[in-house]
């Protein structure tokens, strides 16, 4: 049992190799061909990783470069435009191993407290783009998921505080919304009260006032408005909506998973008006922020309410110094890693203009992308992009053309993009995060779409 802990020689060319595939994965083009295989023939394959004896590291590196890598998508990959892919930096990536050797306990204050201040230096990063005040803070989570979550448990306790015999739960969001949003609520056991969206998939005040109008069947405790819709990226009317906020005393969350990183830059930010007056909101900068998996941030304007909300207690834990930044006290969890720490190494590494930089490229080559789909007769723009995200239809495809043009070129490697729906009707929707999505290789993609049969 004790060699399993051991460091000998052995063990250092081991942990070399490693790292040598970890770089080697960072400096080499990942094959933009590999994906998914069947799960009968992974399952061969591993078949003997598993056994009393082990299969040894070197044999277990020998399955990760050989046979489970290359049945993964590379989401980091320039013509990965599905989804919302991701594009870490190199200093970002590197240090997620630092923070995987260290063995830092990111709960509290106690036992992180050198990384938790760093992750707070980055949380106030982003409160800072969003114009809340110095008094702002948060926690990194898993993604946006946790973020929506949490921030609703939030918000629900907060009314609650206000409104301690309220009948049933509700709060209000788009058709438009992510799905993790819709999620929570089933996870709340809470309703949604639908709002619907204006010809540009945005949330409105007018909306919003119709549908919380007559609702004496629920309390309604929460708005969920989102900055950059994921089959869109259509961002609300913030600032309208804080209005009726307002008005109604409701807690104003903006879910910005993919969305809210583009305020890291001047242009970006100008798309953002209102984000300054929300009470919470999430961002995941393993989406847009060029941070690797796992990394979500979640920022209240107060955070006394969600202490008060997610504090947990019990005889080992009320040893925990309440006087510090305790994450755990801030969302649902306990337990966590400190993911926010590779987003403060390539902060720190780079500074923020270089992030504005990056931010400018990708949505300066959406921009051009749509203005490139617009001008060709045979090509419809669906809608003007707000962010990175553009959806377009080439003329008179069948879904069949579609899904065929899709598998065909993901096999390839030319590029990986699957059809989306919009208003009812299919169609090709890319979405941009990486600087080296080059403006020239989508118009490729346009060429050969123009001639498939």
């Amino acid at each position: 049992m004790a060699s399993m802990h051991a460091w000998d020689a052995k063990t250092e060319l081991f942990a070399h190799s490693v790292i040598g595939y970890a770089i080697e994965r960072l400096r080499i083009p990942k094959d933009p061909r590999w994906g998914s295989h069947p799960r009968s023939e992974l399952d061969a394959a591993l078949a003997h990783a598993i056994t009393p004896d082990g299969a040894g590291g070197h044999e277990a590196m020998r399955l990760v470069r050989e046979v489970l890598m290359p049945a993964c998508r590379p989401m980091d990959d320039p013509m990965n435009l599905a989804y919302v892919p991701t594009a870490p930096t190199v200093a970002a990536t590197m240090f997620d191993l630092v923070v995987s050797a260290s063995s830092i306990f990111g709960g509290a204050w106690e036992g992180g407290a050198g990384a938790i201040a760093a992750e707070n230096q980055a949380l106030r990063w982003l409160a800072g783009l969003a114009g809340l005040p110095d008094t702002a803070g948060g926690v990194f989570l898993s993604g946006g998921s946790a973020v929506n979550l949490s921030a609703l448990v939030t918000a629900r306790s907060a009314y609650r505080e206000r409104h301690p015999h309220a009948g049933p739960l509700a709060f209000a969001a788009t058709t438009e919304v992510h799905a993790s949003v819709r999620a929570t609520a089933r996870v709340m056991d809470v309703d949604v009260v639908t709002v619907e969206v204006d010809e540009n998939d945005r949330m409105t005040a007018a909306a919003l006032r119709h549908a919380l109008h007559d609702r004496d069947d629920v309390s309604i405790f929460a708005v969920v408005a989102s900055a950059g819709t994921t089959n869109s990226g259509a961002i609300d009317l913030i600032d309208e909506v804080a209005d009726v906020c307002a008005e109604h005393d409701l807690w104003l969350h903006v879910d910005g998973a993919y969305g809210l990183a583009a305020m890291c830059s001047p242009q970006g930010r100008a798309r953002m008006a209102g984000i300054e007056r929300v009470d919470s909101f999430g961002v995941d900068p393993h989406k847009w922020l060029f941070a690797p998996y796992d990394c979500a941030a979640l920022v209240y304007r107060d955070p006394a309410p969600a202490a008060r909300a997610h504090a947990q207690h019990g005889d080992y834990l009320d040893a925990v110094d309440r006087q510090e930044w305790n994450p755990t006290d801030y969302a649902y969890h306990l337990s966590r890693r400190v993911r926010g720490l590779p987003l403060w190494f390539s902060l720190a590494t780079y500074g923020t203009d270089a992030y504005a930089e990056a931010m400018d490229i990708t949505l300066d080559t959406a921009r051009g992308f749509a203005d490139a789909v617009a001008a060709r007769p045979d090509f419809d723009l669906l809608l003007e992009p707000e962010l990175s995200i553009v959806l377009f239809r080439p003329h008179d495809w069948a879904p069949e053309r579609y899904r065929r043009w899709s598998a065909q070129r993901a096999h390839e490697g030319v590029a990986l993009i699957v059809p989306t729906s919009w208003r009812g009707e299919i169609c090709w929707r890319i979405c941009i995060v990486n600087p080296h999505t080059t403006i020239d290789a989508l118009l490729a993609l346009l060429d050969d779409m123009a001639t498939f049969v």
